[in-house]
């Protein structure tokens, strides 16, 4: 059924997106620094209805999925399925221990910047290996289908009405900082998906004068 599936990035895809929930667990939800999406909306369900992040995205996901998975590849959907296991396993195992780094709540800078950190690298390489812990990516793909709008305002517009509802519950001094977040979790995965060639990291190459070796 999908003969391309590859059992390393079925493993990747499952550790990523844990290392994500472990993140989101230990520095986005005791920090009141949320992100952006379903992400974003996981943390909002948490706070006003006390609906747990582990059923939560596991449930939006689906929802996302079903509505965009006539325009994604069944190893996507697959890699996805892993990957919002992986979240959901990880994130239920966290709540059953008391967060690591409780005074990370009094440095709210420290909180988004230790956090994009968490979401970059974990949504990274669920990414680069064809899937996505979140259905963010499947909702974009759907809604710039219907509204003809890129992809990249999808995902802007989303994320600016997630952080506008969680006004509801985290001051406006702490949503500029999850919209630093935001920000910054988004270059890293941008990094991790298709890095730069390595020349533009340290610069070109000095070619060789053939002169050099007479």
């Amino acid at each position: 059924m999908f003969p391309k599936l590859k059992v390393s990035s079925c493993i990747i895809a499952v550790l990523s997106s844990a290392f994500l929930a472990f993140g989101l667990y230990n520095v986005h939800s005791l920090s009141n620094i949320t992100e952006g999406g379903v992400l974003g909306l996981t943390l909002l369900l948490d706070h006003h209805f006390s609906i747990s992040p582990a059923i939560s995205n596991f449930v939006l996901n689906a929802v996302c999925y079903l509505i965009g998975w006539r325009l994604l590849g069944k190893e996507f959907i697959a890699y996805s399925a892993f990957a919002t296991i992986g979240f959901s396993a990880a994130y239920k195992v966290c709540e059953q221990f008391d967060p690591l780094w409780p005074s990370l709540a009094e440095h709210p800078l420290l909180a988004a910047l230790i956090g994009a950190v968490f979401v970059g690298i974990g949504a990274g390489f669920c990414v680069r290996v064809g899937g996505a812990p979140s259905g963010d990516d499947a909702l974009a793909m759907s809604l710039s289908h219907v509204t003809h709008l890129r992809v990249q305002w999808i995902y802007l517009i989303s994320d600016l009405c997630v952080l506008g509802l969680s006004l509801t519950y985290i001051p406006l001094s702490k949503i500029m900082y999850s919209l630093l977040t935001v920000v910054i979790s988004g270059q890293i995965i941008g990094f991790i998906v298709s890095p730069p060639p390595i020349e533009k990291i340290f610069g070109k190459k000095k070619k060789s004068d053939p002169q050099d070796f007479s």
